[in-house]
């Protein structure tokens, strides 16, 4: 599997990144899949509907299938390797672009703003391929303005894209 980390703080702009990234990239011809990665614990499906109730009882994987969307539920123990198991469902994608999960080997963008008065994640840890900001910050890494996806694009294209394909899980 092919990926690409979009990190950062909290509200600096991961998600308006990923939608972003995701339509100019389908638009190109690229195959995009993506995950969202939380350090919450958060129940995914609804209380008391049946495929929870399917899952509660011991079911997995637990799915549900509707007209337009098919979820599946895995359970999930610590230490279990999440993106293999999720590799075969993204084998057809050219990328997929992960929102967060920073610590997880991998290429990184950092999403940054100023004005949010945090500290740039490329300024404290390696392993940050580059910083997206439309803001001046002090990192050795490449500086992407945030209003110029096109280069963002070029940038995944030319230096991260043939550097993932090492990056097998």
């Amino acid at each position: 599997m092919k990926r690409l980390h979009i990190v950062g703080r909290k509200n600096h702009g991961k998600t308006t990144l990923m939608v972003e990234l995701v339509r100019e990239l389908t638009h190109r011809g690229w195959r995009v899949g993506t995950i969202k990665h939380s350090c919450h614990r958060h129940e995914l499906d609804t209380p008391q509907t049946d495929s929870y109730r399917h899952r509660r009882a011991g079911a997995a994987p637990a799915s549900i299938v509707s007209t337009d969307l098919v979820g599946i539920f895995l359970p999930r123990e610590p230490g279990d390797d999440d993106y293999a198991r999720l590799a075969p469902l993204y084998a057809d994608c050219d990328l997929v672009l992960v929102e967060g999960h920073i610590d997880l080997p991998g290429t990184k963008i950092e999403v940054w703003r100023a004005e949010l008065g945090t500290s740039c994640l490329a300024a404290e840890r390696p392993g940050i391929a580059a910083v997206v900001t439309d803001d001046v910050v002090n990192v050795v890494v490449p500086v992407i303005p945030r209003a110029r996806l096109d280069r963002l694009v070029q940038f995944a294209e030319v230096v991260i894209a043939p550097t993932l394909s090492e990056v097998q899980v």
